[in-house]
């Protein structure tokens, strides 16, 4: 299925007032989708249109612009100069001392309301974009390009320019103060962003004004395959190209694959990083999104409010995702502070609203997920939070070992059902829950029955899913600019991370960082005594014969079967899917494969990998609590042996701390040897509470478990056709009957 570009939809439906005539039939939006898109990758680069140019005062719009148009050989407009001071016939600055900063913009808006241009190259002033109805105009026919140049360069370049006024200065307000608010109005209106580290020439930046404005209009370029693509000339006549969109809406690709972006990953230059370096979690997040996501698929003014829905008011810490120093080399990356105290809210306050914009608005889905106890809650409460339009038609069930979960993560997950979310208990394991997933997406007459009887699709939310596992990159790529920010290390110089791992999808992104360009040297794969994961990667050999999963006090990685791991063999196997499909058809039909001997290189060259077992993760809670009174809880614990083991104390160590302690109050408990555990989950965090530990315990769990008093969650049995039949009558309560 795919989503029509909502900015080219509408556009066709005011042309046309053909709106009730979209039918909700899947291919044929698809093939309108995919012409439409071929045909703007057609066009030429500036065509009619205009190139505008955005940013501070001091961001070199008007040398750029100047390059800019003398490359495409076309005419160059300074707004300052070709039209503000050729209409008032004065200086800007004498009309801004004439008439004061207020009425200057609005003076400064009915010249550009007069103005129009075609085919031109137009460089505005820094104060512009504060004139909705002027902006509103040149965004009519021009795609806006910002120019985004860290404060602290603007005002050394304003200092050196000896520039001591600009509009909305006055006494007591300071430069950085009036640069940060000018922000809000230069995101409000851009179409791209591109990013001026330091250092760079005016020749260079133009160079990246082009290559940006290339990309805008290419978006046929940016598609997606699965893991298990098998390169053929006929791909495109079959039909089979995915977008960013598709890769959302979609889940999992119909071959049983992973999707991954055809062409590889986005890279930032050193220079871009550093321009980040003061930004916040929230502007660090947008601008690394808008590189994985095309403005075709989610505009940029609107993937911003996104972002600033997902990281605004819903976690308890300003900083998102906080480094803490733990002891020595050892810092530790605290996920938790969402609303569902796991590292999970990190994506998945984002992914919900991602999805629902992405998705047909004439048809229903239903979230499909298999978690091993954290995804449960963080998912069903990430869903929630959608605007009530789109709860109508969007809704998760989550499927969890009933006996595979600790009490406390079970009961949150039934405390966080709502209209729209549930959760079902399997009389089974993780692994069982998501393979019966993955068999229940690739039943193509199930799913086309569900399209078809309910109007009705399926999706997912798991770290299978793209837009799920994007947002982790960011707080890995966010950690080492903390690193940097805090002068810990100069920027450049290499850190290690240590991440609890289960189902691979926390590594993969660190991986991912790092393909980018962080400088982190070694990911530390931590496993407890589930520890397949450890035997790969020392030996290549991926073997589940005669594996039993082991339930431990660190639920979240007792997982055997790490979907994950396919995208990252798929990367360091230059994406050969005929060898991932075969390495994982191996693994179903006879429980194991083994890499090559050349492919087992290139994973160690990034990955090592030690684990932990039940008695060493409680003593390490112990130990560290005793010596900084510091609670950790026990996935952290298992990161944090396996890094006192294996990491060499070089360069720093960011240990992923990824989730709560309180999701796991009686192993946490027992690990500092309180003898008498109540077993009311309630009872067991008040005494935890008690100890006025460090951090304090999550007060979102206890309100969630105070919730759950009276709440009652499904179970089902080990067995596929139990949960399709479950899901089926969800999907009748649900949803209205359509075709």
């Amino acid at each position: 299925m795919f989503h029509v570009r909502y900015q080219y939809l509408k556009l066709i439906t005011q042309n046309t007032g053909s709106s009730k005539h979209l039918k909700l039939i899947f291919p044929r939006t698809l093939a309108f989708a995919h012409l439409w898109k071929s045909w703007l990758s057609t066009l030429p680069l500036l065509g009619d249109k205009n190139i505008v140019l955005m940013g501070p005062p001091g961001a070199g719009k008007t040398t750029v612009g100047r390059i800019v148009g003398h490359k495409l050989g076309c005419r160059v407009i300074d707004v300052d100069d070709d039209v503000l001071e050729t209409t008032w016939n004065m200086s800007v600055s004498e009309k801004l001392q004439d008439v004061g900063s207020q009425q200057f913009i609005e003076e400064e808006g009915k010249a550009l309301l007069k103005f129009s241009a075609s085919g031109s190259v137009i460089s505005l002033s820094g104060s512009n974009p504060m004139h909705a109805a002027s902006m509103q105009h040149v965004k009519t026919n021009g795609i806006v390009v910002y120019l985004d140049v860290p404060t602290r360069d603007i005002i050394n370049r304003l200092e050196l320019m000896k520039v001591d006024r600009i509009v909305g200065q006055t006494s007591g307000i300071s430069m950085r103060d009036i640069l940060q608010f000018r922000k809000q109005f230069y995101k409000k209106w851009y179409d791209i962003r591109v990013l001026c580290e330091g250092g760079l020439t005016a020749e260079a930046l133009a160079d990246k004004v082009l290559d940006a404005v290339q990309r805008y209009q290419d978006s046929e370029s940016e598609t997606f395959i699965s893991t298990k693509h098998i390169k053929s000339e006929t791909c495109e006549q079959t039909g089979a190209i995915k977008y960013f969109t598709d890769a959302v809406v979609e889940g999992l690709a119909s071959d049983g694959g992973l999707f991954v972006p055809e062409k590889g990953l986005p890279t930032f230059t050193a220079g871009e990083w550093q321009s980040l370096i003061e930004a916040t979690y929230i502007e660090r997040a947008q601008i690394i999104l808008e590189r994985f996501i095309h403005p075709a698929d989610i505009p940029a003014s609107k993937l911003g409010e996104i972002v600033e829905i997902a990281y605004g008011e819903n976690f308890t810490c300003s900083k998102i995702a906080p480094l803490r120093h733990l002891t020595g080399n050892q810092f530790l990356l605290e996920l938790f502070h969402g609303p569902t105290a796991s590292f999970k809210d990190l994506a998945l306050q984002l992914m919900p609203h991602i999805f629902a914009y992405c998705v047909p608005k004439r048809c229903n889905y239903l979230i499909l997920v298999a978690t091993s106890g954290d995804t449960g809650s963080a998912v069903l409460d990430g869903f929630s939070r959608l605007r009530d339009t789109d709860k109508q038609r969007i809704a998760v069930v989550t499927f969890f070992p009933e006996e595979g979960v600790s009490q406390i993560q079970k009961s949150q997950m039934i405390g966080c059902q709502r209209e729209n979310g549930w959760s079902i208990g399997v009389k089974s394991d993780f692994d069982f829950c998501q393979t019966a997933i993955k068999q229940i997406f690739t039943n193509s007459d199930y799913s086309g029955f569900l399209t078809v009887e309910y109007g009705t699709a399926l999706s997912a939310a798991n770290s299978i899913n793209w837009a799920r596992l994007l947002p982790q990159v960011i707080y890995h790529a966010s950690a080492y600019l903390d690193l940097v920010h805090q002068d810990i290390v100069p920027f450049g110089s290499p850190i290690d991370v240590c991440i609890p791992t289960g189902n691979f999808g926390n590594i993969l992104a660190a991986l991912y960082a790092k393909t980018m360009g962080i400088p982190i040297r070694k990911c530390i794969c931590a496993s407890n005594e589930n520890n397949v994961l450890t035997n790969f990667i020392k030996t290549g050999l991926y073997d589940l014969r005669g594996r039993r999963l082991m339930q431990t006090s660190s639920p979240a990685i007792d997982i055997l079967k790490s979907s994950n791991l396919e995208r990252h063999l798929h990367l360091i196997a230059s994406g050969d899917g005929q060898l991932v499909t075969q390495l994982f058809s191996e693994l179903e039909k006879q429980y194991h494969f083994q890499l090559q001997k050349d492919l087992l290189e290139r994973l160690q060259q990034d990955l090592v990998a030690g684990w932990c077992s039940e008695e060493d993760c409680l003593a390490a809670i112990h130990s560290v609590y005793s010596t900084t009174g510091y609670i950790l809880d026990t996935h952290t614990a298992v990161a944090k042996v396996v890094a006192d083991r294996l990491q060499d104390r070089t360069c720093p160590v960011i240990i992923s701390s990824t989730a709560h302690y309180s999701k796991f109050a009686p192993a946490i408990l027992r690990a500092l040897r309180i003898a008498e555990i109540n077993q009311n989950p309630l009872s067991q965090l008040h005494l935890l509470s008690s100890y006025s530990p460090l951090p304090p315990v999550h007060q979102g769990l206890l309100e969630t478990l105070k919730k759950n008093e009276k709440q009652t969650h499904q179970i089902c049995a080990a067995d596929v056709n139990d949960m399709m039949a479950h899901v089926e009558n969800i999907i009748q309560n649900r949803f209205m009957k359509v075709f």
